[in-house]
């Protein structure tokens, strides 16, 4: 299935971005560059999306007042993060289009939910059990084993809400590390790799894919995307069609991510999924420098119901976050050949903060 017939949003049309950081900074430049407005909504606090966007909302996502002004003020409504309340996005879906849409923020907000509609598609999934009290995790260690992560069910990214289980010794700190809320187990994948697959899907059901790119992690924040990955073809189209049946399955528009483990090798390599980003990703940050069209404008074209761009890359890219303090002298990045500098203009470089990030391409050697 598909959005209802449409077309096109003119140019000087106004994008609605629910969320104030990095992610909506790069949409409202790439809407920009398409003739588009962007009207940032975001609480107060550090928004750098709002030094590059014509307008802009400081207040509560519970706010309706100000919710509905900005309704008002704008023809279409995306959000640049996922742990937006299901009640601002129902109060929006009322008076204007909001791509993605309010059921995919509902699956993919909910750890359970989006491991099952993957089960649902025949996508493997790491041995997962729900965990509502200490009972429920202490049968789900029993039957999962250890070493296992524990993880909130609901708003956690970067590592944060969530611990490693490693012994049964002391269940009731591990549950009490997450604050004793709603959780699912998941056992432990031996992975070769962590790969991710980018994607868009516009209003007509057309898919682009970008290449999967290998992603090394840092104390669980990402530190390096590396494209192209090296997996075997197959399961390059393995990682694509896995994109292919979730955006389906949820009438996706927009770009959106998975994350992926890389289990085996040689011929008995498979893909098994790790959870759903429905947003752009930071995995897909290279595209902005090795493709000819990024994963921001593509998202950009699938909610205004323009064609999507052919997503080929023309360099081999490698992209590093710059965490912190590493963002605050870029003399030396400035100076090597063949590096982009993307700095997010973050008021406070906190450590493990995502300040910005670099990309250096070198010639493409294999698609």
């Amino acid at each position: 299935m598909t959005e209802a017939s449409h077309s096109a949003l003119p140019p000087g049309s106004v994008i609605g971005i629910l969320g104030g950081g990095q992610l909506g900074r790069m949409l409202a430049l790439s809407a920009a560059e398409l003739g588009f407005v962007c009207h940032i909504f975001a609480p107060e606090g550090d928004n750098p999306a709002f030094d590059v966007a014509a307008r802009h909302t400081a207040a509560p996502y519970e706010d309706h007042e100000a919710l509905s002004r900005f309704a008002d003020d704008i023809d279409v409504v995306t959000f640049e993060f996922e742990n937006i309340p299901d009640a601002c996005l129902a109060f929006l879906k009322e008076r204007l289009p909001v791509r993605p849409g309010v059921s995919v923020l509902s699956t993919t907000q909910d750890r359970i939910d989006e491991k099952q509609l993957a089960q649902s598609l025949g996508i493997k999934v790491p041995p997962f059990a729900a965990i509502n009290n200490l009972d429920d995790l202490e049968k789900a260690v029993t039957d999962i084993g250890v070493p296992a992560v524990l993880k909130t069910r609901r708003f956690g990214y970067d590592g944060k809400g969530q611990t490693i289980i490693r012994s049964d010794s002391d269940l009731a700190q591990s549950f009490k590390e997450i604050g004793e809320q709603p959780a699912i187990l998941e056992a432990f994948v031996p992975f070769e790799m962590e790969v991710s697959v980018v994607a868009a899907r516009d209003l007509s059901g057309n898919l682009a894919v970008y290449d999967i790119p290998c992603n090394h992690h840092q104390n669980h924040i990402l530190h390096t995307s590396t494209v192209p990955a090296d997996v075997s073809p197959t399961t390059a189209r393995q990682a694509a069609q896995i994109a292919k049946q979730l955006a389906e399955a949820m009438d996706y528009v927009g770009v959106f991510a998975v994350e992926l483990f890389v289990v085996g090798t040689g011929n008995e390599q498979y893909l098994m999924m790790n959870e759903i980003a429905p947003r752009v990703h930071n995995s897909g940050h290279w595209t902005s420098d090795a493709c000819h069209v990024s994963q921001f404008e593509q998202h950009i074209r699938a909610i205004t119901g323009l064609p999507l761009a052919d997503p080929v890359r023309h360099s081999d890219a490698v992209m590093t976050n710059l965490l912190g303090k590493d963002a605050l002298d870029i003399t030396d990045l400035a100076r090597q050949s063949g590096v982009c500098i993307h700095l997010y203009g973050k008021q406070s470089a906190r450590d493990g903060r995502k300040m910005g990030h670099v990309t250096q391409l070198t010639s493409l050697k294999s698609r």
